[in-house]
């Protein structure tokens, strides 16, 4: 266990140690049922699901306050559920049921959810650096004390926006975090044949405060998460975390056959060996925090609830037809 872990477990009672397990679980059940929907027929569309990345959304989020702004990319369903989403009205949205969080019209990339501080996945990649920046300009304008979290994968650090509107955050010092989500592989193709160089040491070219973390153990990404947030709320200037992750499925749902860009063996080292929740679980109960029946009626509990969510979702009735033309910008 690293210093930062020790640290935060230090700082964290039982009742939110426990509560970032159930998150964990929470956003697992969730993509595996969106998975059976789309293996059903049921769900309109594709999904990126974020089985394996489980730990960073919590982490991160269990550091910010409800206010607090985040972006979110195409695999956000984990960053939505963490910010405080409620399932049943996540599933309606991929659903394209009208009780939706964007009345069925956003669907899987574009969730939005202004009550919890969520201000949208984005289908472009990169697509929320500068909603993100711009929102913690607004929130040093307007002396809110909110700070904002920008959610990307390591292929956005292929696109320009990012630097522009980093450059911008560290020149102002606006309370942004970067979160570069690090799970190796840009759809197909592995990031060393992609992203030329140290990673960290873009952020760091422009005086950002920046650290690289595993983002398979939600202890130290909330350790380095709560030292950063806090940072930049006291106005001391944007942070970057580098998040070292993977995801278990393919690029979609419909990517199933990898073995053309990635060996098995990896995807089965890094489940059974890097896996954040059985982590965290593990810890838990070697610690006496937790007993495996415990853990157990959590994960039931849980995968009660989703089940509620996926009826409701699945009873709920379409848009009106006469909607069609409205909340729509493009």
């Amino acid at each position: 266990m690293t210093t930062a872990t020790r640290q935060a477990a230090a700082g964290l009672d039982v009742e939110t140690l426990l509560r970032m397990y159930r998150q964990m679980a929470a956003i697992r059940l969730f993509e595996e049922r969106v998975s059976d929907l789309y293996t059903r027929a049921l769900m309109p569309g594709l999904a990126h699901l974020y089985i394996g990345e489980e730990a960073v959304a919590v982490g991160i989020c269990e550091a910010l306050r409800p206010d607090d702004y985040l972006t979110s990319t195409h695999r956000g369903h984990g960053h939505c559920l963490a910010k405080g989403a409620a399932p049943h009205l996540m599933f309606a949205e991929l659903l394209g049921k009208e009780a939706g969080y964007c009345k069925g019209k956003g669907g899987s990339m574009h969730i939005a959810d202004p009550a919890t501080g969520n201000l949208g996945a984005n289908a472009i990649v990169g697509g929320g650096a500068g909603i993100a920046t711009g929102a913690a300009f607004s929130s040093k304008w307007l002396g809110t004390g909110r700070v904002a979290v920008c959610f990307f994968g390591e292929g956005a650090l292929g696109q320009g926006v990012l630097y522009e509107t980093m450059n911008l955050a560290q020149l102002w010092k606006l309370p942004v975090i970067y979160a570069c989500e690090n799970n190796l592989y840009n759809e197909y193709t592995h990031c060393s044949e992609t992203t030329a160089g140290d990673m960290l040491a873009r952020p760091a070219a422009l005086g950002i405060a920046a650290e690289r973390v595993d983002g398979q153990d939600v202890r130290e990404v909330h350790a380095a998460a709560s030292a950063i947030v806090e940072r930049a709320r006291r106005g001391e200037g944007p942070g970057f975390l580098l998040l070292d992750t993977y995801r278990y499925r393919g690029h979609h749902v419909g990517d199933v056959a990898r073995e053309y860009y990635r060996p098995k063996q990896e995807e089965q080292r890094w489940m059974s060996e890097r896996d954040p929740i059985a982590l965290h679980g593990d810890w838990l109960v070697s610690e006496g925090l937790a007993d495996r029946a415990a853990l157990e009626r959590i994960q039931s509990e849980v995968a009660s609830e989703m089940d509620a969510a996926v009826e409701f979702a699945v009873k709920a009735p379409y848009p009106d037809p006469s909607t069609v033309d409205e909340d729509v910008y493009a």
